[in-house]
């Protein structure tokens, strides 16, 4: 008699989180025990049909919960009673959740109610600020008392589980995942998608700048590109991108302010190999981005924060919040050269090997099989 496969389910409805779950993805899909289907939320549209392309991941469900300026509340709301029947039509084994965001947030809530096994990709992030990030610092929290096995891209993340009471049975510690997908997109040399990126070979260096955090919205978003355009100005032999988000609170107030300066190219959003390309080739990166704070460090690039705290600490991060006098002295003294900048560019394994997926494969089979599961404390440098 033919075994019956395990159904497993990701749900995602970010860009990250394809980015971050594709790997996995991809892995449990070779698996002849399990039958894996994915369903996206719909929480993001722009930019989540090039990931799919990408990593050639194919849609079961697409919920579509996307609306125009929509809340937290709407995501949820709007989110709760599709997942619900979705579950119950496909009546998944165990679901894979990814990171922080409110459709994962969701997803595991709704697993609970449906009896629902949950695993967790990026597990133990902490600021211990539950508004900041909003709402991600809380949403993981959360996520946290209702997942069954734990991954955690770090010995730091571990901790930060067992502090809230997870066994450390319960945890694996398998690198980020996002590592996994950089590696893969950056060993491929493409040309740009967009056309526009060719000019930054006519510059001597490039900063890549992302910036679209809800904690920075308002006063915060106006200090940063004040800074940025300050920076414009003192470099002109500088080319800033600038993959402008399209949330209003963001595209608004950046093609107000930014929209006029020779040197600062402003873009919709890149295609993830467009991005990993400029990562590649810039001097150094502003951000308020977590994801971006884990490439950059895999790559080998200096990363100045644009918030105030990080649960992604490495020797290539440096916190410099939202003030715009501080923004422009830490760019400065990147620019100066010497050992600080040296050893913010040099290439690190903090994050993880870009072999997550394998290990988080090897754990999640113990467990769907019902065989004992040691947690494992690997380590990264």
């Amino acid at each position: 008699m033919k075994k019956k496969r395990k159904k497993i389910m990701f749900v995602v409805g970010t860009r990250p989180e394809i980015i971050k779950a594709a790997s996995v993805i991809q892995r449990l899909r070779r698996n002849k025990e399990l039958h894996v289907a994915v369903c996206l939320s719909g929480q993001h549209v722009s930019m989540v049909d090039q990931m799919l392309e990408d990593f050639k991941i194919n849609l079961k469900y697409d919920l579509k919960i996307m609306k125009k300026d929509q809340s937290l509340t709407d995501i949820a709301a709007r989110l709760m009673p599709k997942l619900d029947k979705v579950y119950k039509e496909f009546k998944p084994d165990l679901v894979f959740v990814q990171g922080d965001t409110t459709t994962a947030f969701i997803a595991a809530f709704l697993a609970f109610y449906n009896k629902i096994k949950v695993a967790h990709i990026e597990a133990g992030l902490r600021t211990l600020d539950r508004y900041s990030p909003f709402p991600e610092e809380m949403n993981r929290t959360l996520i946290s008392q209702l997942t069954d096995r734990h991954y955690a891209p770090t010995l730091p993340a571990l901790r930060n589980l067992k502090r809230c009471g997870v066994k450390e049975n319960h945890i694996a510690v398998t690198g980020n995942t996002g590592i996994d997908s950089v590696k893969f997109i950056a060993s491929k040399k493409r040309p740009f998608i967009n056309k526009k990126l060719d000019r930054t070979h006519k510059y001597e260096k490039v900063i890549l700048l992302t910036a679209h955090r809800r904690e920075n919205f308002g006063l915060r978003m106006k200090s940063i590109f004040e800074a940025v355009e300050e920076i414009a100005k003192l470099h002109p032999e500088v080319l800033i991108v600038y993959p402008v988000h399209p949330n209003p609170n963001v595209k608004k107030i950046a093609q107000k302010m930014l929209s006029g300066v020779e040197n600062i190219m402003l873009t919709g959003s890149l295609h993830y190999r467009d991005l990993v390309r400029v990562m590649k080739e810039s001097y150094m990166i502003l951000t308020d981005s977590g994801g971006i704070q884990e490439e950059a460090t895999s790559l080998g690039k200096p990363v100045l924060v644009l918030r105030d705290k990080t649960e992604r600490p490495s020797g290539n991060t440096k916190l410099v919040g939202a003030v715009e006098s501080d923004i422009v002295r830490e760019t400065e003294r990147l620019f100066e050269g010497g050992q600080h900048c040296k050893y913010m560019s040099e290439p690190r394994n903090t994050f993880g090997d870009g072999r997550a997926a394998e290990y988080i494969e090897e754990d999640i089979m113990l467990f769907l099989r019902g065989q004992a599961v040691p947690g494992k404390k690997r380590t990264f440098v």
